[in-house]
């Protein structure tokens, strides 16, 4: 670690500024020299830091003071934006895939609703015409039922009828069958 006017401090990393070309000097005021620049982006590791300068080693190797408000702790955007689109890509086609899965799923579920619905249209279209037979059935079976109590009654009535003519000529006869002259019988001569 290098220490300057008793403030001890790390080299670690640091960028310039993303919005500027930074002067850099040859000593930690104004009154030194520009001795060239560093750009926007460009990692530098900070050495030490005396008032408004920091002391910092270019990737090239020299050292130069650069103004303090000219660094930032983070890497540049200048090269966060490359791994950043990378990582926007990677994230879009990642969610192209999931969309495109998603997108699968709801057509397969539409398709098979569709499907389910037309199934269930036809059943009930076949209940109704089921229902139209069964009344058409019961309607049928009143009308037969109808029928044959009336051709049960009918055939009762003729029973009755048969069984009146009969038994009113038995009747008849038998109350006739008194008054009828009696033959005589003859006479066998075995006897």
């Amino acid at each position: 670690m290098l220490s300057i006017a008793g403030v001890a401090h790390a080299e670690p990393s640091r960028w310039v500024s993303d919005d500027l070309t930074a002067y850099v000097r040859s000593g930690p005021t104004d009154e030194y020299r520009i001795v060239g620049t560093l750009t926007s982006g460009d990692k530098v590791t900070l050495l030490q830091t005396s008032g408004d300068y920091s002391q910092v080693r270019s990737e090239g190797g020299d050292t130069v003071w650069i103004m303090s408000s000219d660094l930032q702790a983070q890497r540049s955007d200048a090269e966060q934006v490359p791994a950043l689109k990378d990582k926007v890509a990677t994230l879009q086609q990642k969610l192209d895939t999931v969309n495109n899965r998603w997108e699968d799923k709801v057509s397969g579920s539409t398709q098979l609703l569709n499907t389910r619905q037309q199934r269930i249209a036809d059943l009930e279209q076949q209940n109704g015409e089921l229902d139209q037979e069964l009344s058409q059935a019961q309607e049928q079976l009143r009308t037969y039922k109808a029928r044959l109590d009336s051709e049960r009654d009918d055939l009762l009535m003729r029973y009755f009828v048969y069984g009146g003519s009969v038994a009113g000529a038995g009747l008849l006869v038998g109350l006739m069958v008194p008054h009828l002259p009696r033959r005589r019988k003859k006479r066998d001569r075995w006897f």
